[in-house]
């Protein structure tokens, strides 16, 4: 059936940056095909998505994607592990991908394989450096961070991977193939003009972030530079019918009321309520009035 390419990402919204990775991802795979599994219509920070899931799926399809599915919200809006993991096991079940392509910021590849080794393997030393830093009160990303570099034990080969959003999704997902076991081969493209979260606009290229925050300004003119004009018409045709969400916030009398008028049981049985947190959730519900 030809070679088949596979994407995970959130496209909120599908952007240049995005469309210049789709079209590099084809190139080097020599892919007949794509597949990108991407996040609804709330996104990995909890946050909604500007435009709903299927105006992003329309948006994607429209840029050359051949087949989109959703990640769901369980993953979508979960950790960097969680999230790769979920998008990972959808991919690797179709058993038809041959590549996995996504942006990093390192040069080799090789330095984020070398990190989801580790975290893959959990050799016993890494488990007891792990241990070690976690009793110092680190939070954990952190007592992580320390127990790998001092585990490889090269601060020159290693030095700031993981201070890089994309490196760190892509160890992610480099561990969740290695633990399904499967055959899809990891292509890294490297990350370059503006960071992650730079506000920064270079040319027609800004990242995810900084298009957001022009679409919450509502500066359709600078906008149109910085996507396709697909997304560009999708996006305008919403905002006519009013129907994209610039924040949460809009929905914080609704989100306050509905834990209001929830039992500390109730709120207990959330996804990821633990340890006492409804107690936590309880009071602030009860004594604020802003999300």
């Amino acid at each position: 059936m030809g070679k088949v390419l596979g994407i995970i990402a959130e496209y909120n919204p599908f952007h240049n940056g995005h469309l210049f990775h789709l079209r590099k991802s084809k190139q080097i795979t020599h892919a007949d095909y794509t597949i990108a599994v991407i996040s609804g219509s709330f996104t990995q920070r909890g946050e909604p998505s500007y435009v709903d899931k299927w105006a992003k799926a329309e948006s994607t399809l429209l840029n050359g994607v051949d087949l989109v599915l959703e990640l769901p919200v369980l993953y979508a809006t979960s950790s960097a592990e969680n999230f790769a993991d979920g998008a990972i096991r959808l991919l690797n079940s179709f058993g038809v991908v041959d590549d996995l392509s996504f942006g990093i910021e390192a040069s080799d590849l090789s330095l984020l394989n070398d990190f989801a080794e580790v975290l893959y393997k959990e050799p016993k030393q890494y488990k007891l450096l792990l241990s070690t830093e976690l009793k110092k009160g680190l939070s954990f990303p952190k007592a992580r961070e320390n127990a790998l570099m001092m585990y490889l034990n090269d601060i020159r080969k290693y030095l700031n991977i993981l201070q890089y959003p994309n490196n760190i999704l892509g160890i992610e997902y480099i561990k969740a193939l290695k633990k399904c076991k499967s055959e899809i081969n990891p292509v890294g493209i490297r990350r370059e003009n503006v960071a992650h979260n730079d506000f920064k606009i270079s040319g027609s290229i800004a990242s995810g972030k900084a298009i957001r925050n022009l679409l919450y300004q509502n500066d359709l003119y600078e906008i149109g530079k910085l996507i396709p004009s697909s997304t560009y018409s999708i996006i305008k045709e919403k905002i006519n019918l009013d129907q994209v969400v610039t924040s949460l916030n809009i929905y914080e009398k609704e989100i306050i009321y509905t834990l209001r008028k929830m039992t500390l049981k109730e709120v207990s049985e959330l996804q990821d309520v633990s340890e006492g947190l409804e107690n936590l959730i309880k009071r602030a519900a009860d004594s604020c009035n802003n999300l």
